[in-house]
């Protein structure tokens, strides 16, 4: 089997001129590149793209039954060793059954452990994982020992042991799609072999030839006993419109990934021949799911694909595709009346809103799902792209999304098609079938509801944020949110949320609002974004998990500090003394600031004039070293006092990491305090 290898070039270090050592039942594509004394064991495939040099470290070990995948690159510093199983030193030991998979980057010295999991574009230096570990994708693990059995999820940066030891365990779901992804590399490294040898080839070839649909009867009628009269229909009409038909299969563990695999292709147009492939599909598939699809042939695009076998004999009930949904209908004034869902929907009345509004504005839809631990860690798998344009084809196509998908949390996507790019994900499914709370304001301005008395309602929004949120678009600042678990919290390991596309208030608190929800259980923070200077100009926590929001008044307060008819004093100071200056503090910096002290972190103030708040060149004020609310307070209304008629913004400092972990703007050049 031809493919590049060479020796080792001779270094000051090295003049052996080693060899790669390559087992004759691995399979090692011509285009991959292996320098140098690089021993890899029996039935390892080694995947297109692949660079692995012994040349600097050495030597390199790939165990039995391994995968290298496109892309991977595994080099070794001269210094440091690690023990192999075999209790020799190697610069890169990976064990048996191992995945090292897309564009990962192993640098030792490392060991991998048998079993292992090592996800696309991830990286490993200097290290040592143990049996049985699962990397996800995009993580880093440098200079640490990560016991045997640990699950690391994506986009986590491991560099200490103590966050090494706080990992979680390998679940049975994760062990199953390591153990899956090993198979289907050893079904392609034998698929690979045989396709180089002309004996293994020959016979495959001419099973293809073989006619499937012959020895196959179909009753007209559509009575076949085993496909129901609603895939015959669907099945005449796909004809009837001019598409080809298609299947694919897959067994439970398959289905749970969304690995399908391609059935034998139906050529015919004639109805009856495809139900009678269709029915000999599901024979031979008989303990697994199967799903049919048209094949729109001009535009090369699947259509209105359908579940039509479950392998636990479950009867497929098939959504009707008419009379499920209400079309929006104008009334005489030309407003669109409301949107409603038949009974048997599971989708919301907002949700089949939303979606005739996508559709209306020529977005496409698409769908993502998720079970409880990648909710968690936002490692959402990518669902069908539904190709419809009708709303009520697309509409039953996500029903039967969410059955297929029933116990996993799963959103909608909108698509922009033209500059490929998302504009809204909404959540319209979660485990246990637990409603779905959507806020989406059609008003042109959002209101926090306020009672009689004037106190505000508990909603997942506060009146501040709303108001912060205002003041951020009314400067031309964009916002995102951040979240964390507990974990990540303490760490300040925060990940990126759902993207907030909206271009004006209103959608933005609705899109929030949502958001919310979604993280329910977690830390959410809001950002503010210069987009121009591309920085952050706010940092601030709207949600805390007990479902608390953080540093934000229950009341309303009128601006002579009236708060449901009591004058309120301007209390500053921890030991609850009155100030006697006039309080120029709004109540969400003031809390602001007690959670900025509580957290260890360091206040500064920094102004600018109107042009250079224009130009974000902000100049530092005196600094403020104290340590308690009751010298802070003063010294942070001294600052707003002496620069009245200007910009001013509160900064919260790490003075650990000796960076700044909140940027809020507390008073305007108008007088107004944020």
């Amino acid at each position: 089997m031809p493919h590049r290898k060479q020796p080792a070039p001779p270094t000051p270090w090295s003049k052996n001129l080693a060899q790669p050592k390559i087992d004759d039942t691995a399979y090692v594509h011509s285009f991959s590149n292996i320098i140098g004394d690089v021993r890899i064991g029996a039935n390892v495939l080694v995947a297109p793209g692949t660079s692995i040099r012994a040349d600097e470290g050495t030597p390199f070990f790939i165990g039995a039954g391994s995968n290298i995948q496109d892309g991977v690159v595994i080099h070794g510093l001269e210094q440091g060793r690690v023990i192999g199983d075999d209790q020799q030193e190697y610069s890169v030991w990976i064990g048996k059954n191992a995945s090292i998979t897309h564009k990962a980057l192993v640098h030792g010295p490392c060991y991998i452990g048998d079993d292992c999991f090592i996800g696309f574009r991830s990286t490993v230096f200097n290290s040592r994982i143990g049996e049985g570990c699962i990397v996800m994708l995009h993580a880093l693990i440098q200079d640490v020992e990560i016991p045997p059995g640990k699950y690391v999820p994506s986009g986590a940066i491991i560099t200490n042991q103590q966050q090494a030891d706080r990992l979680p365990n390998v679940l049975t779901n994760d062990l199953e799609f390591a153990h899956h992804v090993v198979g289907i590399n050893e079904s392609l490294r034998k698929g690979y072999l045989c396709a180089n040898n002309i004996s293994c080839i020959t016979p495959i070839r001419n099973e293809m030839n073989i006619n499937y649909t012959n020895g196959n009867s179909y009753n007209s009628s559509g009575a076949t006993g085993r496909l129901n009269p609603e895939v015959v229909a669907h099945v005449k009409q796909l004809v009837s419109q001019g598409y080809s038909v298609g299947t694919e299969h897959a067994d439970t563990r398959r289905f749970k990934t969304g690995s399908w695999k391609s059935c034998s292709p139906i050529e015919s147009s004639n109805s009856s021949e495809i139900v009678a492939a269709l029915e000999a599909c599901i024979q031979e598939h008989s303990t697994e799911y199967v799903r049919m699809f048209g094949i729109d042939p001009k535009a090369k695009r699947r259509i209105s694909p359908i579940m039509i076998q479950r392998p636990d004999g479950k009867k497929v009930t098939q959504k009707s595709t008419t009379g499920n949904y209400s079309v929006p209908a104008a009334t005489a004034n030309g407003k669109i009346e409301t949107v409603t869902a038949s009974k048997t929907t599971g989708l919301t009345p907002i949700a089949v809103n939303q979606v005739n509004s996508l559709l209306s504005q020529g977005y496409k839809i698409g769908t993502e799902y998720a079970n409880e631990r990648r909710f968690k860690t936002s490692s959402w798998q990518n669902g069908p792209t539904i190709s419809e344009t009708s709303s009520t084809q697309v509409l039953a196509a996500l029903e039967q999304f969410l059955a297929a998908h029933n116990g996993e949390y799963v959103r909608l996507i909108g698509i922009d098609p033209k500059v490929k790019r998302r504009v809204v994900e909404t959540l319209i499914q979660q485990p246990g079938d637990r409603p779905i709370q959507q806020s989406v304001s059609t008003s042109p301005s959002y209101q926090a509801p306020v009672s009689t008395q004037g106190t505000a309602i508990n909603t997942g929004l506060s009146q501040e944020v709303v108001e912060q949120v205002r003041s951020l678009f009314s400067q031309g600042y964009r916002i995102s949110l951040e979240h964390a678990n507990e974990r990540r919290f303490k760490t300040s390991s925060w990940m990126s949320g759902s993207p907030i596309s909206a271009t004006n208030p209103s959608q933005a608190i609705a899109e929030l609002e949502q958001a919310l929800a979604e993280y329910s259980g977690e830390y959410v923070r809001l950002i503010g974004v210069d987009t121009k200077a591309k920085r952050r100009v706010m940092e601030n926590v709207i949600q805390q998990p007990n479902g608390k929001a953080q540093g934000f008044a229950a009341v309303q307060a009128t601006s002579n500090g009236v708060v449901n008819g009591t004058q309120q004093p301007p209390v500053y100071s921890s030991q609850g003394a009155t100030s006697t200056t006039t309080q120029k503090l709004s109540p969400e910096a003031v809390e602001q600031i007690r959670s900025l002290i509580a957290g260890g972190y360091k206040i500064g103030t920094e102004y600018a004039d109107k042009r250079r708040f224009r130009t974000s060149s902000w100049k530092s004020d005196t600094p403020i070293d104290a340590k308690r609310e009751a010298d802070i307070f003063p010294a942070l209304e001294e600052s707003l006092a002496q620069h009245e008629g200007e910009y001013v913004r509160l900064i919260g400092i790490d003075p650990k990491a000796k960076r700044r972990v909140l940027e809020m703007i507390i008073q305007q050049p108008n007088g107004k305090v944020n």
